[in-house]
């Protein structure tokens, strides 16, 4: 589908009075995912923040097919089609993982060719989740509570996906599982995504297009391919020296 499902223009927002984005406009179409690139402290985290509803916005629009979300709170884009998964994963721990998944779970928009999100479609991604469907958030690892909270974002059966550093700190062989999965969500089933990450060339790999950050502002912006294609633009997007 070549719909835009996400229209950000103009966008500044920040924490309080101090701002942090600046003038920030990008765009993304229904099934497509955006990777969004940038040194540590450049605005990457503030933005997928704000684009949740949990900063304060200075001025700029934000719309979700068509709804403006910059008008509602954080519990309402997030039934507008918000699947929010933040740095700090923010899972129940205190809750078993099956009650993680089904005390969000929303009913999805699922056709015959890609079904709603549901607790036992997250079991059949990932398998570690199913094994341990009954141990508290305190007893997964890091990797399994990573996992966790994708699927709990999953199961709100969002429009748009939202990905704040999904393979920070996790183990090697975790990292292979998550981006198989966040291959399959995206590219198989055409779930709107954006992705934060330090690995910029894994992430590149399963996106359409990306933006680099710099100092709050949209320092370049393209399709992934081209930028996978040109690693000399890239580190020196990313102020990474050969």
């Amino acid at each position: 589908m070549s719909d835009v499902l996400l229209q950000v223009e103009k966008l500044s927002a920040g924490y309080g009075e101090a701002v942090v984005l600046h003038d920030v406009s990008l765009s993304l179409r229904e099934g497509q995912t955006l990777a969004l690139l940038g040194r540590n402290g450049t605005g990457k985290t503030t933005l997928m923040n704000t684009l949740a509803g949990a900063t304060r916005q200075h001025g700029g629009s934000i719309r979700l097919a068509g709804i403006a979300l910059h008008k509602l709170a954080s519990h309402e884009r997030a039934a507008a089609g918000i699947g929010w998964v933040p740095q700090e994963r923010n899972i129940f721990k205190s809750l078993t993982v099956d009650e993680n998944l089904t005390a969000v779970a929303r009913p999805g928009r699922g056709g015959s060719k890609h079904p709603a999100w549901t607790p036992e479609r997250v079991y059949q991604m990932f398998p570690r989740l199913a094994e341990r469907k009954n141990n508290l958030g305190t007893q997964l690892s890091g990797g399994e509570q990573q996992m966790l909270a994708v699927g709990r974002a999953l199961v709100l059966n969002p429009r748009l996906l939202l990905l704040d550093e999904p393979l920070e700190g996790l183990a090697p062989i975790i990292v292979e599982e998550l981006l198989r999965a966040i291959a399959r969500i995206t590219r198989e089933e055409g779930l709107s995504a954006i992705i934060v990450e330090q690995h910029p060339q894994a992430i590149l790999a399963i996106s359409h297009s990306a933006v680099v950050l710099d100092r709050g502002t949209v320092v370049h912006s393209g399709t992934a391919q081209d930028l996978r294609a040109q690693p000399e633009l890239l580190d020196k997007l990313l102020g990474v020296a050969r």
